[in-house]
């Protein structure tokens, strides 16, 4: 019974992880998709008019959270096209 317990629990670690900041990577690396925006490309792109909306607004605070971190880098690199 603990090995299911801890089994779900590393499986939703890693859902987690691979989920987190989805926003903020694609914006960053994806040509075309940061929209010119240079702080908090990630929170943006989370949050723009797509059919997808409803989906991503789970992202949003793990975004924001990548988004933060990435401050510094951000403004050194100036918008993202």
């Amino acid at each position: 019974m603990i090995n299911r317990v801890v089994f779900r629990g590393c499986v939703l670690a890693v859902l987690t992880f691979l989920l987190a900041g989805c926003g903020s990577i694609i914006s960053r690396t994806v040509p075309g998709q940061g929209h010119g925006n240079q702080y908090y490309p990630g929170v943006q792109w989370d949050l723009r008019d797509s059919p997808w909306r409803y989906v991503t607004v789970i992202d949003v605070p793990l975004s924001m959270i990548v988004d933060t971190f990435m401050l510094p880098i951000d403004a050194r690199h100036g918008p993202y096209e």
